[in-house]
């Protein structure tokens, strides 16, 4: 039974590696953020300058990994066996549910996730002791420290609105001072806003990345004084002063002489700044679980005592961690970020939100955004009647945001915001996490900074008319993912503990191997995401500014929609005759898939017609056409596949056999006709168009005769209303496709004949 315990340090070693990995992949969004989204400097040089910063903070880790040991629960309280079961849970629950988040895309904090694991592993565990020794419910206040989680649920509700109020209010007085010509404003002015971000940056570094290190406590031989101790716990005050003036006569000179851009220089700092104070801090929530566990590990080890009767007063005692195990954990860090995938997707989903230009909006409205919206512009309508009209003017003025050309450089991404907001962000981060932890208050390094990048982006009228609902739904669905980490941190890791205690020796292998087998799933499943975002057949945007471009361009888009809904109809069809409800439910995800990528297609019009040449805004009219035929097409293959899928589903009579050979005679004729398309569009053969279209007789005569036999069947054998109305509906709908479908070859036929014409008379009366 002793020999299970080494397993468990063994395997909490492994899932300490694995929980590095996954919590690296979340944070990452945190210092990443801005620099990223400014394009300040390249991005090379943000992983070099952010990986130099985590592996010092890592070396530097501070006391925090006390928190793991006795901050949440009285360890005295615990014996050694129900220790590990804690700790177990713990880790198992971690990786799990960082995993998940990172899945999605999704921010979420790493420390309110250990915390409430904890919390949520030793309530269940003294419940457990308390029940079985005929205690008092509210016993279980003995051994939990109700005092610091009280707290961290204040701080996270506190953070949330202290960070979005500032961040807004920052970049509003930032932008209103500077405006975006701020690369033009005097020397000075970049030297006030170098020396006041930079002490910002500075004093962050000391009070959050190096605060309760050992570093932080070294003393110093003062010429003359004596001895100052605590240096740099001591002095911070005299600390910001100094570094202040150095950093403003330091801008001001690079600014003159140098020629530097100062805010390119605040981004780089903070961006170390942040990755450093990340390391030094929230390491503990990867491996302070498994150091804890460790050292419990020997101190039982050594005791001879069994596990069910040594009580853990040994994890109240402070014992420093070894610094050859930090720098380990540090590499490991480093080598996430650079390598991890769904690191990126994490980073996306902030910068999106905080985009000044247009993006793929991922969250959909909802009551909540729309009502907040509705609020703001109220707010902003009354304000405008209040403030002069030449006060408004004024301030608008300095929120006018540069017109940048649309480049017809396909690889060229715009940068998300300008190099002002970047340095807000991080220069609030710093001034909020530093205040905080002067006081000594838990807060989650992600909710700030988040939140502050939120703020600004309000603030700076990032969230126009266009985006906002959009924008502000996807802040209240990250934050509502926050409590959600919280709960389920505390229910699942519970649960766990509760099995484990069960039967240690069956539950923990199988737990171990099951949410082994859950990552390795849910890595499958992310890298095929992946994939089907690279995916050749997905729809792409019209670039051209020319009639004849835009006439090529959209023949892959054509011939694209035609593979795809050839198939869907195909399954759909097949679907129905072999009852799969399986295959036919992949069909409508398909379908679904096809009619958000030509939504997607329309709502990039706006920027195609801006590209356009003035010779060639007639190739504006053809484009949207084929657009609307396109997306006609997709309701009807949607259609199909929805009326499909609802009959199996709702177990209705099976369609008859003649049924099912008229409609394979149907997806015959269709798939001849899908076919001969692709390849006129695949080739080029735009001279084949006519030849499809000379069949668009044929086609539509092998509709209305089915429909005619069916008629037919109605009045003499059908008993049933169901297995009808579906038949005529798949039929009728076939009819739509295909009128759609030909009307996008008229046009298409129409318009190419339209575009050689013109070269081809220009080219005889060049030879005459």
């Amino acid at each position: 039974m002793d020999n299970i315990y080494l397993y468990m340090i063994i395997a909490l070693a492994i899932l300490a590696i694995a929980d590095l990995v996954v919590g690296v992949s979340n944070d990452a969004v945190n210092f990443l953020n801005s620099a990223i989204g400014s394009k300040a400097i390249s991005f090379k040089t943000i992983m070099i300058v952010a990986s130099v910063g985590v592996a010092v903070g890592a070396v530097f880790s501070s006391g925090m990994m006390e928190v793991a040991r006795k901050g949440i629960f009285n360890p005295s309280e615990f014996m050694f066996n129900e220790i590990m079961i804690i700790f177990m849970a713990v880790m198992i629950t971690d990786i799990l549910l960082l995993d998940f988040f990172n899945s999605v895309g999704m921010p979420t904090s790493t420390t309110v996730s250990i915390v409430f694991e904890l919390l949520g592993a030793a309530v269940a565990i003294a419940l457990i002791k308390i029940g079985h020794d005929g205690g008092d419910f509210g016993d279980v206040i003995n051994y939990i420290n109700t005092s610091k989680a009280s707290q961290i649920i204040f701080g996270i509700l506190l953070s949330v609105v202290v960070a979005f109020s500032v961040g807004a209010f920052v970049q509003w007085v930032s932008r209103l001072l500077l405006s975006y010509n701020f690369e033009n404003k005097a020397p000075w002015v970049g030297a006030l806003f170098g020396g006041f971000a930079l002490t910002s940056i500075t004093y962050f570094i000391f009070m959050k990345g190096l605060k309760g290190t050992s570093y932080a406590k070294e003393s110093f031989d003062i010429l003359g004084g004596g001895t100052m101790s605590h240096f740099l716990e001591t002095k911070v005050f005299a600390i910001v002063v100094v570094s202040s003036i150095i950093w403003s006569l330091l801008s001001l000179a690079l600014i003159v002489f140098a020629k530097t851009n100062i805010y390119k220089l605040i981004i780089l700092v903070g961006t170390f700044a942040l990755a450093l104070a990340f390391a030094g801090n929230d390491l503990v929530n990867f491996i302070g679980v498994p150091v804890a566990a460790y050292n419990a590990f020997l101190a039982w080890s050594a005791s001879g005592v069994p596990a069910y009767e040594f009580p853990m007063t040994v994890l109240a005692e402070k014992v420093p961690t070894n610094n050859w195990l930090l720098f380990g954990a540090g590499m490991i860090m480093v080598l996430t970020l650079w390598f991890s995938s769904k690191a990126k997707g994490v980073v996306k989903t902030s910068l999106d939100l905080a985009s000044q230009s247009e993006t793929k909006e991922r969250f959909q409205p909802n009551f909540l955004s729309r009502g907040f919206v509705r609020s703001a512009v109220l707010i902003s309508q009354f304000t405008a009647y209040i403030l002069p009209n030449s006060w408004q003017a004024k301030i608008d003025k300095q929120f006018e945001v540069p017109v940048i050309a649309i480049s017809k450089n396909k690889s060229l991404e715009l940068p998300a915001f300008d190099l002002v907001r970047a340095a807000v962000n991080l220069m609030i981060a710093a001034v909020l996490i530093s205040i905080a932890t002067s006081y000594k208050l838990p807060l989650s390094t992600t909710y700030v900074t988040f939140m502050v990048a939120m703020g600004s982006s309000l603030a700076d009228r990032a969230w126009g008319a266009e985006s906002a609902v959009y924008r502000v739904a996807g802040v209240i669905n990250v934050i509502g993912g926050w409590f959600f980490t919280a709960f389920s941190a505390f229910t699942a890791a519970a649960l766990v503990a509760y099995l484990l205690n069960l039967n240690i020796t069956v539950m923990f292998p199988i737990l171990l191997v099951t949410a082994f087998a859950l990552l390795i799933r849910s890595s499958i499943v992310h890298s095929k995401k992946s994939k089907e975002v690279k995916a050749e057949d997905s729809l792409i945007k019209a670039e051209s500014s020319s009639v004849q471009g835009v006439i090529h361009e959209s023949a892959n888009n054509i011939a694209n929609v035609v593979k795809r809904g050839n198939k869907i109809y195909t399954n759909a069809i097949n679907g129905l005759a072999k009852q799969d409800l399986v295959s036919l439910k992949k069909n409508q995800k398909q379908v679904n898939k096809l009619s958000i990528e030509l939504e997607d297609l329309r709502n990039n019009i706006f920027y195609f017609i801006k590209n356009l040449d003035e010779s060639s805004v007639g190739a504006s009219n053809f484009y949207i056409n084929i657009l609307g035929y396109l997306q006609d097409m997709a309701q009807s293959l949607e259609y199909i596949s929805k009326v499909s899928y609802k009959h199996i589903n709702n177990n209705h009579k099976k369609l008859k056999f003649n049924q099912i050979k008229e409609l394979k005679e149907v997806d015959a004729s269709v798939e001849a006709l899908f076919h001969d398309m692709k390849l006129a569009f695949d080739s080029r053969s735009f001279e084949e168009i006519g030849k499809i279209l000379r069949r668009k007789e044929e086609v539509f005569n092998i509709l209305s005769e089915k429909i005619q036999k069916q008629v037919e069947r109605t009045r003499t054998e059908e008993s049933s209303p169901k297995n009808t109305t579906l038949y005529f509906g798949v039929l009728l709908e076939t009819k739509d496709l295909l009128k759609a479908t030909m009307s996008l070859l008229e046009e298409y036929h129409n318009a190419h004949d339209a575009s050689v014409k013109p070269a081809t008379i220009s080219n005889n009366d060049e030879e005459e």
